[in-house]
């Protein structure tokens, strides 16, 4: 036993924890736990946790069910809204020891391998956008969101205030860094920044978060939705990330003097980046909902472009940390948050490694609105579009040598049967819209 797991089993008998919930991630981002009393908790940090992982969302066949929960004791917190309750995150492995091939977690852990091995360390920052809306949920109705505020407004006794400050100081008693909060441009919309950090430690609090931000607002007698358009005519919510490579403790993206302080490295990483957005955008935007954000106008980045200071780019290079060597990086706008960010940053790590590799030349910059221009126009400066439906990424991502080499076979099958699943349920459905469009008249 290390002196970490010593740590976990010492806290727990001062603080009186009753129950240890083991959290870990199936392949569509959705949070599992299973519950474990503190007398059993040595036992499992010595030989795990055993369960069905056919019953979970692409963890294993029937056949090949045995598997094991491993509990990570580095992220051990107590839960603030249970009572004597606390939390750690595990790693899934097969009866023999092995790290699952299936587990998002073990497959961003071997895409942060790749990159330890060239030398980088790789950091994100992510920008959580949600929505608020009132219980209880009247389907005839629709969502109702909390006000009808819009972009950093204050409302005075505004409920978006209160519950973000409530989320805020619940992140940060689970050890979860925050440094902004503001209310978004939707009405109830609302966006909390989280800190910087290795991206394993910050997939793992997007989990956390997307718990507290729930747990929070039932308590404010409010639900929070982190589906990307739930308002047809309001802007959609995305999770812009921020990402940076380290050698050591040097930011390899800065370059004083050079363009923007871009190094080549970083131009690179960028380059990698926007040539294999189409192929990864399965798995950023994951769902069929995730189109209607993307293709829905405002600043969602629904072409492969980057900028400096254009926000309608799906990457920019953010101009307010120019003279500041840690804090060059680079901000990918087309990731959703409602994806699985496992996945997610462990493609957007490999897409940038493989520009860096193989010397990816990166496309002129796109200085203008690229909403504003005719498709004629963007064709002419070699724009080319984000897949325009589910459908269209999943049979763009079916062909990526990429994402099959980062998923692994068995996943990158599983992911492909899910989401084409999914699509052809959705196409099956007759809408509202056709219902109000053609019934009466054809």
């Amino acid at each position: 036993m290390n002196r970490q797991q010593e740590y976990v089993l010492r806290t727990i008998e001062e603080r009186d924890i009753r129950f240890v919930r083991l959290w870990f991630t199936d392949l569509m981002g959705t949070l599992k736990s299973v519950a474990v009393a503190p007398a059993e908790l040595e036992q499992a940090f010595a030989e795990g946790i055993g369960i069905d992982g056919s019953v979970i969302e692409g963890f294993t066949r029937v056949y090949e069910a045995d598997m094991i929960v491993q509990p990570d004791a580095d992220t051990f917190q107590v839960l603030p809204w249970r009572d004597r309750t606390a939390r750690m995150f595990c790693d899934i492995n097969m009866p023999d020891g092995t790290p699952a091939s299936t587990d998002s977690r073990n497959i961003l852990r071997r895409a942060l391998d790749r990159a330890g091995q060239e030398g980088f360390t790789f950091y994100t920052h992510p920008e959580i956008e949600f929505y608020l809306f009132r219980e209880p949920y009247e389907s005839a109705r629709g969502p109702v969101p909390v006000d009808q505020a819009g972009y950093f407004d204050h409302v005075a006794r505004g409920d978006g205030h209160d519950f973000r400050r409530a989320a805020i100081e619940m992140l940060e008693q689970m050890g979860i860094s925050v440094e902004f909060s503001h209310h978004e441009g939707g009405p109830g919309q609302q966006e909390i920044d989280l800190r910087y950090a290795d991206a394993l430690s910050m997939a793992d609090n997007i989990m956390t978060f997307r718990t507290v931000v729930r747990e929070v607002a039932l308590h404010e007698k409010a639900f929070a939705s982190f589906m990307p358009k739930p308002l047809a005519q309001q802007p959609g919510s995305g999770m812009h990330t921020h990402v940076s490579l380290f050698e050591g403790d040097s930011n390899a993206f800065y370059e004083p003097g050079a363009s923007y302080e871009l190094s080549q490295t970083g131009r690179r990483f960028m380059a990698g980046v926007l040539a294999h957005s189409r192929e990864i955008c399965a798995v950023t935007n994951q769902w069929v909902n995730s189109y209607k954000r993307l293709w829905g106008g405002g600043e969602a980045p629904a072409h492969v472009c980057w900028g400096h200071n254009n926000r309608s780019a799906l990457a920019r290079v953010p101009m307010y940390s120019m003279g500041k060597g840690h804090s060059r990086r680079i901000e990918v706008r087309s990731i959703d948050s409602a994806c699985n960010p496992y996945l997610t940053y462990a493609l957007v790590l490999a897409s940038g490694l493989r520009g860096i590799k193989e010397a990816y030349d990166l496309p002129p910059e796109a200085e203008d609105d690229v909403w504003a221009l005719t498709d004629a126009e963007r064709r002419a400066m070699g724009i080319d579009p984000l897949p325009q439906s589910l459908g269209e990424a999943v049979a763009v991502m079916e062909e990526s040598e990429l994402v099959a080499d980062v998923l692994g076979e068995q996943v990158f099958d599983f992911y492909l049967r899910n989401k084409w699943q999914e699509w052809g349920d959705y196409r099956s459905q007759v809408t509202q819209f056709e219902l109000d469009r053609y019934l009466l008249h054809l």
